[in-house]
């Protein structure tokens, strides 16, 4: 493992030096200085013509005019272009100032075709960390800036990837414990650099909406790690200086506010050298070049100063509710951590669900001791669904947050999850990491997928938040009905979530409301816990059927993050360049997840690898053949655990080894869980489906098909209640058609090849606005179906004719198992069918009647 990657993954990186408010550190979002959460506040300094000391930064008295005014206008951090010199840095440190060294080095050539060149710039880097190792005001090295993406797109972003590991390589051999980062840009937005300790961009963009929505975007691509935002700025030459001073200040309070861990003004004075000239036609300078302060120093200075982050315009009650069963482990840290939140109008409900350790006992200590802040209600073991919905009654807040009590949280995590309750989402959820483990199979577990985690639609938008960071507006929770109490270890937070958006709603997601999640610290355990998804899975399959594969999988329209496992059947990303690789924002495109990918991690695929392996051997041949299918799957999970990102204390190649093998049999205890609580849940799961339906369909079997009717008091025609499901369908990937006049139906929906559904709607009007709805869905045998069972009928009347028992058999055994499959799809694309209508006719404001009103 090399030095970046071990810093990284130690999630906990110190500087060489401390400041007095202890060593400087990287945790999740954020830098740390000792217990104090370090919002980076600075400036772009330079570059400059070169002084008479040599250097390419101003004569010594004015750099100390500048640090004075620095410091006068709140900064705490200097970004320089170029090296500092020794007396600089000794300066900064006079004025509590922090110096982020810029490396400055051939990035406009292309350079990756020179051996020399290469070299030189690998020297250059190492000199200037020699030049300033162990000096107290070093804040972080930057080993690189904009390279061009022509010169990205000559190479390639793989091997542009690799030399600026290099890099981070030699800044770590001189200097382990520094802060390394690179700063990127959005024309090279797409790479990969996961060995950085931070991330960093410089963006310029003066549209506020934009520049928020992209700061969402570059949250995302930075993960668990902090992002600062290096440059941004505004000329006032061209704008005016009322225009930059307004400018800067919403950018700045923007960025603060999106949860970054930083912003650099570009730049400190409008006195510029750069490329061999004075830059004398544009002033991006919070000072002119003599110094004078402009509007724009006077705004940075009025948000430098403000509380971080920034205030909120109000602040709503927030009840944090907390669930516990058995957490004598982690529930004192999980208590002390909300005790410490920074956020001025919360209460926490604990709901202590029959704990048989000490569980209780350290609760009532936190409430002895706050009972203005804590309460506790104690209740036998009724499962956490029920637990959630006590907690929820208990609350008096208007939000209702959720958090695990093996969870550690942030101090500012309500104030980052009420950001974007107040830009209207009805529900918000946020990132939870794995902190350092000291047991070694507890790292191995932690890396290991399978784990809760957020699932995006877009930048914003969430389409599932984890159980254990997760926040709703109360009147909504209550509107859905709460959490379903069959779901007693997992998947209630999924089926919340679905039915929040079956009602309309839009779920937000903050990413820097996080909070820490112990994992499962034993092989165990973490079985343990796959199980109990597969059940929660088959579970949710009968609740929501549509949003499952034929597998039993689920289905999502988001991208899941932190899932980085990958199979030989894995579609690489795309990198969108524009034309002529000249666009601005060139981004990576990850593929959709799908089935196909996914594969040969399924219990499906690795029976019929066993069936065939076992069959081979028997027969004595096709070995190899028979034994490939096997081959993939474990390839495929050798490749996954490469992925992995390991605590660097515990990184061996055995530990890799287990995590593959965590890799392979985590999905294959889900789908045995899933396919035995498919029977063993199927009666008291119908039960409450059945209990929640607001009407019960009239069947024709033999017809196969059913029948609905829907009340409108509205006015409402057929139209409104097609196009629902139309909206509803699509982004599910469903097949549809509709009549274009030759037809007896009004839709026809495609899902599978074995069947249809044709959808027909009759609308009888009652005078005035008073319109009763008639809903017939037709499930029908496709095409495909029919010929693949005629086919396999025809072989069974060869076999037959032949008197030929080999051929018989198997063809026998291909009808039953086509006969099978038509079957299956069609219940399935039935139950879908009811349900989508169901949600529809919610949606849109139709009330049931009954079928056989």
């Amino acid at each position: 493992m090399t030095p970046a990657q071990a810093s990284h993954a130690a999630r906990t990186v110190a500087l060489a030096a401390a400041s007095d408010a202890g060593p400087l550190q990287v945790q999740g979002k954020f830098f740390f200085a000792g217990e104090r959460k370090l919002f980076l506040r600075a400036v772009s300094y330079g570059p400059f013509k070169t002084g008479s000391h040599g250097t390419q930064f101003p004569e010594r008295d004015m750099v100390e005019r500048d640090f004075a005014l620095m410091s006068e206008l709140g900064a705490n951090v200097v970004r320089t272009f170029t090296v500092p010199p020794r007396w600089l840095l000794d300066r900064a440190e006079a004025h509590d100032l922090r110096i982020m060294i810029g490396i400055p080095w051939a990035e406009h050539v292309c350079f990756l075709d020179q051996p020399r060149v290469t070299a030189e710039i690998r020297e250059t880097v190492q000199r200037a960390v020699r030049d300033s190792l162990g000096h107290p005001a070093v804040f972080a090295y930057m080993i690189g800036n904009e390279i061009p993406p022509d010169i990205v797109r000559w190479y390639g972003p793989e091997r542009m990837q690799a030399f600026l590991r290099v890099l981070c390589d030699d800044v770590k051999a001189l200097a382990p414990r520094a802060l390394v980062s690179y700063a990127n840009f959005p024309p090279t937005e797409y790479l990969d650099l996961e060995f950085l300790d931070f991330v960093c961009f410089n963006v310029y963009l003066h549209h506020e909406d934009a520049f928020r929505r992209y700061l969402g975007r570059l949250q995302n691509i930075a993960g668990d790690r902090p992002l600062v935002l290096t440059e941004h700025g505004i000329d006032s030459v061209r704008l005016g200086e009322d225009v930059q001073a307004a400018t800067l200040a919403w950018q700045v309070r923007a960025a603060f506010e999106s949860g970054l861990a930083g912003t650099c003004v570009f730049s400190w004075t409008d006195d510029w050298f750069t490329g061999g000239f004075q830059i004398e036609d544009w002033s991006f300078g919070l000072v002119t070049r003599d110094r004078q302060r402009k509007p724009a120093f006077h705004a940075i200075q009025a948000q430098y100063a403000a509380p971080l982050p920034p205030a909120l315009r109000q602040y709503p009650k927030v009840s944090v509710v907390i669930c516990a069963y058995d957490a004598e482990r982690t529930m004192d840290a999980c208590l002390a951590s909300l005790e410490r939140i920074r956020y001025p109008n919360y209460d926490v409900v604990i709901v202590n669900d029959g704990s048989r350790d000490a569980t209780r006992a350290i609760a009532e200590r936190y409430v002895a001791t706050r009972p203005h802040l804590f309460t506790l209600v104690n209740q036998p073991n009724k499962g956490l669904s029920v637990a959630r919905n006590v907690g929820m009654e208990a609350a008096s807040g208007d939000i209702v947050a959720y958090t695990d009590s093996d969870c550690v949280v942030d101090r500012d995590w309500l104030t980052y999850l009420v950001y974007k309750f107040q830009a209207g989402f009805v529900a918000v959820g946020g990132p939870n990491f794995p902190p350092p483990e000291d047991s070694a199979i507890a790292a191995y577990v932690a890396a290991s997928p399978g784990g809760p985690t957020h699932v995006l639609l877009n930048d914003e938008v969430a389409e599932h938040i984890p159980g254990c960071n997760m926040a709703f507006r109360k009147r909504a929770l209550a509107e859905v009905g709460g959490f379903q109490p069959i779901f007693t270890a997992a998947g209630d937070d999924v089926d919340v979530c679905w039915r929040l958006q079956n009602h309309g709603h839009v779920i937000g997601f903050s990413p820097s409301a996080m909070v820490w999640h112990f994992r499962r610290n034993t092989v165990r355990d973490y079985f343990k816990q796959q199980r109990g998804y597969g059940k929660a899975e088959a579970l949710l399959y009968f609740k929501h059927p549509y949003r499952f594969n034929m597998l039993g999988q689920s289905r999502w329209l988001g991208r899941i993050y932190g899932d980085f496992t990958t199979s030989l059947f894995s579609r690489r990303p795309v990198i969108y360049s524009g034309t002529f690789g000249r666009g601005l924002f060139q981004t990576l495109y990850e593929p959709p997840s799908s089935l196909f990918a996914s594969l040969p991690f399924t219990l499906e695929w690795n029976v019929v690898a066993a069936m065939l392996l076992v069959a081979a051997i028997a027969a004595g041949k096709y070995l190899t053949l028979a034994a490939l299918p096997l081959a993939i799957t474990l390839v495929s999970a050798a490749a996954s655990a490469r992925n992995a990102r390991i605590d660097a204390r515990h990184d061996h190649w055995r530990g890799r080894m287990l995590v593959a093998v965590l890799i392979y049999l985590g999905p294959l205890l889900r789908s045995y869980e899933r396919y035995r609580w498919r029977v063993k849940g199927l009666t008291d799961v119908e039960r409450i489906r059945f209990a929640e339906m607001r009407q019960a369909p009239r069947i024709r079997w033999l017809g196969r098909e059913f029948f609905l009717r829907y009340w409108s008091d509205r006015g409402q025609e057929k139209e409104e209640l097609l196009e629902g499901v139309i909206r509803f369908l699509l982004p599910r990937k469903y097949l549809i058609a509709h009549d274009l006049g030759w037809s007896d139906w009004d839709l026809e929906i495609h899902r599978g090849l074995a069947t249809t559904s044709q959808l027909r709607v009759a609308v009888e009007n009652h005078g005035g606005t008073k319109r009763l709805f008639n809903v017939r869905c037709a499930i029908k045998t496709s095409r495909v179906a029919k010929l693949a069972f005629g086919c396999t009928g025809g072989l069974v009347a060869v076999g037959v004719y032949l008197l030929a028992p080999e051929l018989l058999t198997v063809a026998v055994l291909l009808a039953v198992l086509v006969a099978g499959s038509i079957f299956y799809q069609a219940v399935r694309l039935g139950r879908t069918m009811y349900q989508v209508l169901e949600i529809v006719a919610q949606q849109i404001g139709l009330g049931p009647m009954g079928a056989d009103s």
